[in-house]
């Protein structure tokens, strides 16, 4: 069988490829399977296929997943939390809650998803690109996603709070392309009833970002680029969120 693999960010730059095609004997393929085979090929890129996670149908697999030709697969490099840029916004289809853009975010439109009169308090969390980090200075920043299953995991964001905190409305917004120095890159927008659980989900919904959203950010310097990946220890987008306790 044949096998056509979706690529992001730096895992894309060391193949030289947005996507790749990888042959098989038998009908079916574990997950793990595959990411060695993909290591076989690529050896230029073995250590950073070791580091990604393959998504199967726009969700995380597990090692032992049966892949097949039928299967939309992805390799997943380290998000940043942090597709080329896009002409239009593209909007979670069910809700609207959830955005990918190349175009400048509003504050106001995601915080206006989230009002409701029987809520009494309202959080919104703004990134935006800094100039310097350290002694480096940053002239841009660039995103990629990969945009159908970042919506989905967006969307599993908000699920996972309303479960959590019940009644908790969550808006993520978040750019893609270029994002110059000063200019939003992600908007957070959370309302509960009660101010103690909006400070809760707020940061829950930052740091599930973070873990599990295939987004990418490549910092572009004075003197170079690079891509940035996940920087919260080891990275298992896998995982159950858990509430922090910070």
């Amino acid at each position: 069988m044949m096998l056509t693999i979706f690529l992001f960010a730096g895992l894309a730059d060391r193949i030289g490829a947005s996507q790749i095609e990888i042959t098989y004997p038998q009908n079916a393929i574990t997950a793990d399977r595959l990411k060695q085979e993909i290591a076989n090929q690529y050896p230029e890129a073995a250590s950073l296929v070791s580091l990604s996670f393959l998504a199967v149908n726009q969700e995380y697999a597990a090692g032992g997943l049966l892949i097949t030709e039928q299967d939309e697969i992805a390799l997943i490099p380290p998000v940043s939390g942090g597709l080329e840029d896009q002409e239009q916004d593209l909007l979670d289809p069910e809700d609207q809650m959830y955005e990918i853009s190349s175009q400048p975010l509003s504050v106001s439109a995601v915080t206006q998803k989230v009002n409701t009169a029987n809520h009494g308090a309202s959080l919104v969390f703004v990134g935006t690109t800094r100039e310097m980090t350290g002694d480096q200075r940053t002239i841009h920043l660039e995103y990629e996603a990969y945009i159908p299953m970042a919506l989905s995991k967006m969307k599993q964001i908000g699920e996972e709070i309303a479960a959590k905190w019940p009644g908790t409305l969550c808006a993520i917004s978040h750019r893609v392309g270029k994002v110059d120095i000063a200019e939003i890159s992600v908007i957070i927008a959370v309302s509960t009833p009660h101010r103690s659980d909006s400070y809760a989900a707020s940061r829950y919904a930052i740091e599930r970002l973070k873990q599990i959203v295939p987004i990418w950010k490549k910092e572009v310097w004075e003197d170079g680029t690079e891509w940035k990946g996940h920087g919260q220890g080891p990275w298992n987008p896998a995982a159950p969120g858990q509430i922090s306790q910070q």
